[in-house]
């Protein structure tokens, strides 16, 4: 071992005096591990904090849509169907139809007392409903019961508790006729008995609720029905739109733009990133306020190194005068602050990874750190433990230590043997 090597590990880990300047070092490496577990999982929880509600929006709706413009409806076409199919990023596709009503539900216990709420009747193909169902039903079944005494249903959590909905409860669903319009309805001059003709007025009947944790917008709103019983009671062959979903998210938008020209005019497409723009701008804001936290932790780590060797250096002051007087050139001392930075920097960021990584291990496992659902659509913390994460800090850390270790090694390096024996 080199005689600064030997020198640098003695100076760090080992009480030479009485003002015990070990005690010191330990405060260096604990703010150093300290920092680095800050960074880290400042990094973990906005990283999965973002993933845990793209995943969400992502399963909640379709990769993509088609639909034709004014959301108006159009015959569903094989030839249109096996041509989005066709894509190969496509993975699945399927057509849709999306009707508004005032969903009415009598409260329990009072035979006369009813809650209303407008939702949005979404029918969907068998297969992509259970698909959705399998992941979020809360109560009620997948398999519907019933059939014949109103149109299938499955409300959203928050809606069922808005109005009272549980697993085979009937309600009332109520919209417009085929051939009318709101703007229409209302400009119009229509007596009490025009109005009511012109209502489609149907039973529907809850068979589960399901709760995908996006209660504003999402869970209050949409109601699943199958597409097949929609159609036949409202528009016969009639469809909003195809959903599909996509191999590589990457090339989604690309994606977008090779089916709409290939369906041609009138459709067009968006992406669930631009359908949910706002969320999604939402989740960016939050990753743009982490290169400002990483400064700031790494300004503190930089000024507690600084601060820490040059305290040594006042602490070992006769020491290294002694250096200087037996023979130890100043590159080589100030090589030793240099390796002894390195040695204090090491032990902080080995143990902050291991801070890190035990507190992200346990709050996945008991979730100790609750959120308001409302607000940040998850229930509670999400960490995402992402290796590249720790490789980075770690190495960022190390070299932001050393590079501003140079100060203080220069200025142990310039002291005279006889200025530094005598003080």
């Amino acid at each position: 071992m080199k005689p600064e090597f030997y020198i640098a590990q003695r100076f760090a880990f080992k009480q030479r005096s009485a003002t015990k300047p070990t005690f010191i070092v330990m405060v260096a490496v604990i703010g150093i591990a300290v920092g680095t577990a800050a960074l880290i999982l400042s990094l973990s929880i906005v990283k999965g904090f973002a993933g845990s509600v793209e995943n969400k929006l992502i399963s909640f709706s379709a990769h993509l849509q088609v639909r034709q413009p004014e959301d108006q409806l159009f015959l569903e076409r094989r030839s249109d169907l096996a041509k989005i199919a066709s894509n190969s990023n496509v993975s699945s596709a399927a057509p849709f139809l999306e009707k508004s009503f005032v969903l009415r539900s009598r409260k329990s216990g009072n035979s006369l007392s009813y809650r209303s709420q407008p939702v949005i009747v979404r029918g969907m193909t068998e297969q992509e409903r259970n698909r959705f169902l399998q992941k979020f039903i809360r109560s009620g079944s997948i398999e519907r019961k019933g059939r014949g005494e109103g149109i299938s249903l499955y409300a959203g959590q928050t809606l069922a508790e808005n109005l009272d909905l549980r697993a085979g409860k009937k309600v009332m669903l109520v919209g417009l006729g085929q051939d009318s319009k709101g703007a229409n309805l209302i400009a119009s001059n229509k007596n009490i008995v025009d109005l009511l003709s012109s209502l489609d007025l149907e039973v529907g009947v809850i068979q589960g609720v399901y709760d995908t944790g996006l209660q504003e917008g999402f869970d209050d709103f949409v109601v699943l029905a199958d597409l097949k019983e929609l159609q036949e009671r409202y528009n016969p062959m009639m469809i909003s739109g195809y959903d599909a979903n996509v191999h590589e998210l990457a090339s989604l938008s690309a994606t977008v733009k090779k089916v709409t020209a290939e369906l041609g005019f009138p459709f067009y497409g968006y992406t669930v990133f631009q359908r949910y723009a706002n969320l999604f701008e939402w989740l960016k804001l939050q990753k743009n306020i982490m290169p400002l936290l990483i400064v700031t932790i790494t300004i503190v780590a930089v000024f507690n190194i600084i601060s820490t060797l040059l305290v040594l250096i006042i602490e070992k002051t006769r020491e290294i005068g002694m250096l200087s007087a037996l023979g130890l050139e100043p590159g080589k001392i100030s090589t030793v602050f240099m390796v002894q930075a390195f040695l204090v920097s090491l032990s902080g960021i080995v143990i902050g990874n291991i801070l890190a990584l035990s507190l992200s291990l346990f709050e996945q496992r008991f979730h100790l750190i609750t959120l308001p659902e409302k607000s940040y659509f998850i229930k509670y913390v999400s960490l995402l433990i992402d290796p590249t994460d720790y490789l980075v800090v770690s190495v960022g850390v190390m070299m932001l230590t050393l590079l501003f270790a140079f100060i203080p090694a220069r200025i142990a390096a310039s002291f005279k043997p006889g200025t530094a024996l005598s003080s």
